[in-house]
């Protein structure tokens, strides 16, 4: 049986290895992680990219989702997300990227189609590899580092103390808000969310 929509790739954007797992920089990758949960899928290499995959539908008879874990660094993510969007036959409008962002306080989640990226290396590789900038973004607040403090030694920290206490209410909100534009799309989507 074929999806007649197609399958949805949904990217999580985050760095490879335990000592980056709890860093802003991975938030992408947490979401990602709760979304396998939620559909019962696991995550295995796949054999066509740098990356690590794991496939379900949402919903009984849903849509299907490819979730995606770039095992590469952050700034070359892009080229297994090309990879995969091809194997997949997935066009960009169907692409997702969930990602940490510096320009939104902390905790609040933005959906978007296209744009700049932003100074973030993740999305600048995948709109160079994707030849678009045409594909969703899910932006997670993480806000500006305090003092004066380089963003890229901010983004590549564990969130604080006080910020933990929220974090898993607050992945779980981005994960509704992926599943959202997947079943509602991108403007409903902004409705919804968008007023908090």
């Amino acid at each position: 049986m074929t999806d007649e929509a197609g399958p949805w790739l949904v990217v999580g954007l985050g760095n490879p290895g335990r000592e980056y797992a709890g860093n802003r920089h991975n938030v992408g990758f947490m979401v990602a992680d709760l979304l396998a949960r939620r559909i019962g899928a696991r995550f295995g290499r796949h054999k066509r990219a740098v990356a690590e995959v794991a496939e379900g539908r949402l919903g009984f008879g849903g849509p299907k989702l490819v979730l995606v874990k770039p095992l590469t660094y952050m700034n070359l993510s892009g080229g297994p997300v090309a990879a995969l969007a091809q194997f997949y036959k997935v066009p960009p409008a169907q692409v997702i990227a969930m990602h940490d962002e510096l320009d939104i306080g902390y905790g609040q989640v933005r959906v978007k189609c296209g744009g700049g990226e932003g100074g973030h290396n993740g999305l600048r590789s995948m709109s160079k590899s994707l030849g678009t900038k045409e594909y969703v973004r899910v932006r997670f607040g993480v806000g500006r580092p305090p003092g004066r403090q380089d963003p890229a030694d901010y983004v590549l920290s564990d969130f604080g103390a006080a910020e933990r206490k929220e974090l898993d209410f607050l992945v779980d909100r981005a994960a509704d808000v992926v599943e959202s534009v997947i079943v509602k799309g991108v403007e409903p989507t902004q409705n919804l969310y968008h007023g908090g």
